[in-house]
């Protein structure tokens, strides 16, 4: 089983999207795009992603990457 990074197309609007194509590069992910994922509070305030159902913010693109990969290392799912 795959982590799951689900993203929201405001967000992604927003400035996610380029962490999202990096995402998408890396064949032990799964990426999931969403209308809205029902964070709009922190949509409106920072890039973020849900990563196997808990968010995960960055001011960056790539701080937003780091974050994901650091979340995935300190979160293994086995």
């Amino acid at each position: 089983m795959k982590p799951i990074i689900e993203f929201c197309i405001s967000n992604l609007a927003s400035g996610s999207q380029k962490a999202r194509e990096v995402l998408e590069k890396d064949p032990n992910l799964d990426i999931v795009e969403y209308g809205c994922l029902g964070y709009c509070g922190k949509c409106f305030d920072s890039l973020f992603a849900l990563v196997n159902g808990d968010v995960v913010n960055g001011s960056t693109p790539e701080q937003l990457v780091e974050n994901i990969y650091q979340y995935l290392d300190e979160n293994p799912m086995f």
